[in-house]
């Protein structure tokens, strides 16, 4: 009987230590690209981690009640550290109302406190009730069918052809558009990345165009923003017989792609934008190239020599054609800026940068940060963090594009 209750002691002190562990991953940013899944991943899963964590604190203190373990100061130890498991993947929770706040705040400081007044009440009805449902982490975030027109050629350059793809709602009509663009450190990547939340806002009412560029860093700068025009030529050519309304468009990027976005929205774009969405998209580089993260998982400055050609010295004009924060003026489209507050990739500072720049001339700019959030945090399309973001996004993306 003594042996039974001792390997159940080590069972249990094996999964303390693995739920402390996972824990850990909730604060603790990625030092290398490698483990960048793991520090993405764990906050968003937080609350599953929540409940390991709480249950296994519970059949400790149960079993030191019974006084089963012989090595009282040891138990003593891994309860504690049990109870730090649980108040780390607590953690995300416990911030989640008052990120909820800051986000709801700088919504209507910019769009208003009744934006959503002129949103037609059945548009509503269609989009998420709560910034989070704690069952579609496990259940998955319902998302309706769509029709997908994949693959389609749009320019080779170069002897690359590029495509897009084409997400609309079941019923024939005229939709508002959406042009989606895909992150990758500007290396990887392609219309398909995005997929799960290109479908889920096809359904909510939009036609959405995925587009994809020449990877870094075979084809460096300029080659990624003259694919993304070539594009938008071929949206603007082919708007009618894909049911695109061309008076009511938005751009929405993340990372990589995010960058190629406000690019676009602000400056090459050869039909009016409405709204831009940035989801911890790069908005100076040279000041990230001259300021890297620490850690900096994807080594920040062969990443953007790969994609630049070479460093802000060598090629001056470049990192500054290349920063959307050097593309801001009075007029720009309203834009939606996200970031997480534990991104080491694309840390959030930049993105209030441009917030206070837009704002300055005279734009409207939302931005939100999610205090716990690292870079590609939506990769978990039901996770904590996204669930957020979604719940923002569709709202700025109704108010932009669907009014009466």
């Amino acid at each position: 009987m003594q042996l039974v209750a001792t390997i159940g002691i080590w069972i249990w002190g094996l999964l303390v230590l693995l739920g402390f562990c996972l824990s850990l991953w909730i604060i603790i940013p990625a030092p290398i690209f490698s483990l960048l899944p793991l520090s993405v991943g764990t906050p968003e899963i937080s609350p599953g981690l929540l409940i390991f964590n709480s249950i296994i604190l519970i059949l400790g203190w149960i079993g030191w009640r019974s006084n089963i373990s012989q090595s009282p100061r040891l138990f003593i130890l891994a309860l504690c550290i049990s109870g730090l498991a649980v108040v780390l993947s607590a953690s995300p929770l416990i911030q989640f109302p008052a990120a909820r706040k800051q986000a709801q705040r700088a919504i209507e400081a910019s769009l208003g406190r009744d934006y959503l007044g002129e949103i037609a009440p059945e548009i509503v009805a269609k989009m998420r009730s709560q910034p989070l449902i704690i069952g579609d982490i496990w259940g998955e975030i319902f998302i309706p069918q769509v029709r997908i027109d994949r693959r389609i050629p749009f320019v080779n350059r170069d002897g690359v052809p590029l495509y897009l793809n084409i997400y609309r709602p079941l019923q024939i009509g005229k939709y508002p558009a959406i042009v989606s663009i895909y992150g990758g450190a500007w290396q990887r990547g392609s219309p398909d990345s995005d997929d799960t939340f290109n479908r889920y806002i096809a359904a909510q009412g939009y036609t959405v165009w995925a587009i994809s560029y020449r990877h870094a860093p075979a084809y460096q700068f300029p080659a990624q923003i003259e694919d993304v025009k070539c594009a938008l030529t071929f949206i603007q050519n082919h708007a009618t017989e894909n049911e695109t309304d061309l008076d009511r468009v938005a751009f929405i990027g993340r990372s990589a792609g995010a960058q190629l976005a406000m690019l676009a929205a602000y400056e090459h774009s050869p039909f009016p934008v409405r709204a831009l969405v940035n989801y911890y998209g790069p908005v100076n580089l040279t000041a990230g190239y001259d300021d890297v993260p620490t850690p900096d998982p994807i080594e920040s400055r062969v990443t953007l020599q790969a994609f630049l050609g070479g460093t802000p010295t060598e090629f001056p004009d470049r990192y500054y054609q290349a920063s959307p924060i050097n593309t801001v003026k009075p007029g720009l489209p309203a834009s939606l800026l996200i970031y997480g507050g534990k991104d080491h990739i694309i840390q959030s500072k930049y993105g209030k940068y441009l917030d206070r720049s837009l704002r300055a001339h005279g734009n409207r700019a939302v931005f939100i940060e999610i205090p716990w959030a690292d870079h590609a945090f939506d990769a978990v399309f039901s996770g904590v963090s996204n669930q957020l973001a979604l719940y923002y996004t569709e709202r700025f993306l109704a108010w932009a594009l669907l009014k009466h």
